[in-house]
């Protein structure tokens, strides 16, 4: 790859491309001198690359120590107490202070009221971006029909052409939803021949020629056509939207009993735009094309083109439409989904700028400058507001990784930092606190006080909390095998004392407490089975992996008023679960002898999937995948779930439950598998030909190898290396 020629800008070093995409393309939209702005850039990397420097360090030297308490109580029984009492004694647990409320202002109410399901999707792919933010709505038609929600076997099973069997059932279900959740006084939805607008309520005549209305009538917001004949009709439950589209010529509606030709619901409210673990992004090239999109996302301009059926399509962002009330007004509705970005954590740098010694920059304080740059755009008075992302004028911004509160604290301080940069107001850039951390999760309390008017967003994620916590106890001892983690105490005690401590710090009604991804794309059935749980626990989003999941998962929060959930929690009307620090810090380790076969499995799935992700990540530049198990069952994939893949079976060679050899023999074999499982995919670079050259094969080595030296146990060091390599 041929690298740009670089500029110098006061003593720094600035990427010739770059330079020229923010000052031709990004600051003329923001009306920002060029001579002031990067003079004063400089002087924010200049101010905050110490901290950021000495906030790493510090992380380090508290895992030394905790290597060292637990290398010192070996052979001991494990004391919570005690540890608790190490822990506040070096600092690493503090005091969580007095109680408080959060003040943030100017949150937009898909964020602050709203409840909903989220979308997290890598910022590369303009694509997957598009598709997200379009998924404000989703067809529960094509939801049904798609998924496994309706049995794709015998009579009902899905083919090349249109299955009417498969269709009736659709059909019947959607009714259903409308009867469970928009009852009519008397009757079906099933039974209704006719839906028209009279005296601003919504009639609906049956098949034996009675009238009829919403048991509710208040669910009847707006409306689409004449009153007499309406192409559309707006509903509302729990703060959702439902849209009954009539259309009589339409492809269903020409045979529907009342002309129905779909049923569209809202779905994802919100999006994570992500700049980090579903993201590949390792140098100035990349990062470009990741903040080029962001930019089309805040200018409300983004397309992509793609073949479907051997036809170019183009996708663009929808606009926002106008309905009518029931009493004449307008009603505008919002047709996308609300964006955050997500920056990348403090631990990687890139060469986007060059220090004075010719060191990149930290990656996480350009993109604080830079994404809230881009978003600056969206905020202008004189923007259309059919695109606008932020009606109340906020730039959300979601930071992954922060130890405790002190880094937390650092972030506020950037954020202010680059206002004052970019003319913005006070606290008009909004934060997201990602509790993935375990120096998060025992000072969440004070954590959220450093940002009380900044925070819109909290959550919890299993994944990365766990490879945290495989890191942190690495010296402890041998831990339980993934799936048996998941059902430890400690687990059930971080994600209740998340929503506990959100509630108590009063983000009802101003921020997110949101909930994990669902991993199986393919197993709608088994989602809509058990998610609705994220909701009763209190969280009022919780992420999901494609549109079609968003639309199912909407579902739930038909079924579930999270509000009046979160009102339970807060009066105290549910039996108290523990949420205590002791508990958080019990430790999922091993207390079982395994047998050769479990050890084997369980490495040969870890294996496989660590593969399975590194190849695509080094060798193709994709950051998330639907990566199949050693089963063949599709899993989304992306850094968390490769963290706690490869610090696993870090953990277990560093207490002897299996060897190197074992491992290298399982690389060797996993890699066949994988190589099988992408043989269908043109793109693929096949890894078992020749493992000794595959930069592939060898970052999967590292991360496992080298587990125990990773800063946290964090997988991005390795993972540029590697795609460096591929790349040049």
């Amino acid at each position: 790859m041929k690298t740009a020629a670089l500029e110098m800008s006061e003593g720094f070093i600035i990427n010739s491309n770059f330079r020229e995409f923010i000052e031709n393309d990004v600051l003329p939209l923001c009306d920002i001198d060029k001579a002031q702005f990067w003079p004063n850039v400089m002087s924010i990397i200049e101010e905050f690359t110490p901290i950021n420097e000495s906030l790493l360090l510090k992380r380090g030297l508290f895992q030394t120590q905790i290597n060292g308490w637990h290398q010192q109580h070996q052979g001991e029984d494990y004391n919570v107490a005690e540890y608790q009492q190490f822990l506040s004694d070096i600092g690493y647990l503090v005091d969580e202070g007095d109680d408080f409320s959060i003040d943030t202002e100017n949150v937009d109410a898909e964020i602050a009221e709203i409840a909903g399901p989220q979308l997290v999707v890598p910022l590369s792919n303009a694509r997957f971006a598009l598709n997200a933010v379009n998924a404000r709505w989703g067809s529960l038609y094509d939801a049904f029909y798609n998924s496994d929600i309706i049995p794709k076997t015998g009579k009902l099973k899905p083919g090349q052409r249109y299955n009417p069997l498969r269709g009736d059932a659709v059909i019947g279900m959607a009714r259903e939803f409308l009867d469970e959740h928009y009852p009519l006084k008397n009757g079906s939805h099933r039974d209704v021949t006719l839906y028209q607008i009279y005296y601003q309520q919504l009639v609906a005549v049956l098949k034996d020629g009675t009238y009829t209305g919403l048991k509710t009538p208040k669910q009847f917001v707006a409306y689409n056509g004449s009153k007499d004949s309406p192409t559309e009709l707006v509903l509302e439950h729990h703060g959702l939207l439902a849209e009954i589209d009539i259309a009589p010529a339409g492809n269903i509606g020409r045979s529907d009993i009342a002309c129905i030709n779909d049923v569209y619901i809202e779905s994802a409210i919100t999006t994570i735009m992500d700049c980090e673990d579903s993201v590949a992004a390792v140098d100035a090239e990349d990062k470009i094309h990741v903040y080029r999109n962001w930019l089309g996302l805040m200018q409300g301009n983004l397309s992509a083109t793609f073949e479907k059926n051997g036809r170019p399509n183009i996708r663009q962002m929808k606009l926002d439409r106008m309905y009518n009330c029931p009493n004449g007004e307008a009603y505008p509705i919002r047709r996308r989904s609300v964006m955050f970005v997500r920056n990348v954590g403090m631990l990687t740098t890139i060469d986007l700028i060059r220090d004075h010694q010719g060191r990149c920059v930290h990656e996480g304080i350009l993109d604080g400058i830079f994404t809230a740059l881009i978003g600056m755009i969206d905020i202008r008075k004189e923007k259309d507001h059919r695109v606008a992302n932020s009606k109340k004028g906020s730039i959300y911004i979601v930071k992954p990784k922060m130890h405790g509160p002190e880094e937390v604290a650092f972030t506020c301080q950037l954020f202010s930092r680059i206002e004052g940069l970019l003319g913005l107001p006070d606290n008009t850039m909004k934060l997201g606190i990602m509790d993935e951390e375990r120096r998060t999760t025992i000072n969440l309390k004070a954590c959220i006080r450093q940002a009380k008017s900044r925070c819109v967003f909290i959550n919890t994620g299993f994944l990365d909390r766990t490879g945290d916590e495989i890191h942190t106890s690495m010296e402890a001892g041998a831990f339980l095998p993934k799936d048996e983690i998941k059902h430890q105490p400690w687990i059930s005690a971080y994600e209740n004392r998340n929503v506990s401590i959100g509630l108590a710090c009063g983000l009802q009604g101003r921020a997110q407490i949101g909930k994990g991804m669902w991993p199986k794309p393919d197993a709608m059935s088994e989602m809509m089975a058990t998610k609705s749980a994220h909701l009763i626990a209190g969280a009022s989003t919780s992420w999901v992996p494609s549109p079609t999941a968003a639309t199912l998962h909407a579902i739930h929060y038909h079924e579930v008023d999270v509000r009046a959930e979160q009102c339970d929690i807060l009066n105290g009307a549910r039996s108290p679960i523990d949420t205590s620090v002791g508990t958080t810090l019990q430790l999922p380790l091993l207390t079982r002898e395994l047998s050769e076969h479990e050890i084997e499995q369980e490495l040969a799935n870890n294996i496989q999937g660590i593969l399975g992700y590194v190849v695509r990540w080094v060798e193709m530049g994709v950051g998330c995948s639907k990566v199949p198990d050693i089963n063949n069952v599709g899993l989304m994939e992306d850094r968390a779930t490769l963290r706690i893949s490869s610090q696993h079976i870090a953990n277990w060679l560093r207490h002897d439950i299996c060897t190197a050899d074992q491992v290298l023999d399982l690389l060797t074999r996993m890699a066949t598998v994988v190589d099988r499982q992408n043989k269908g995919d043109s793109n693929y670079i096949p890894i078992g030909h020749d493992l000794d050259n595959s930069a592939a094969f060898r970052a999967a080595k590292d991360l496992i190898f080298s587990g125990l030296n990773q800063p946290n146990g964090y997988t991005e060091c390795i993972l540029n290396k590697y795609r460096l390599e591929a790349k040049n």
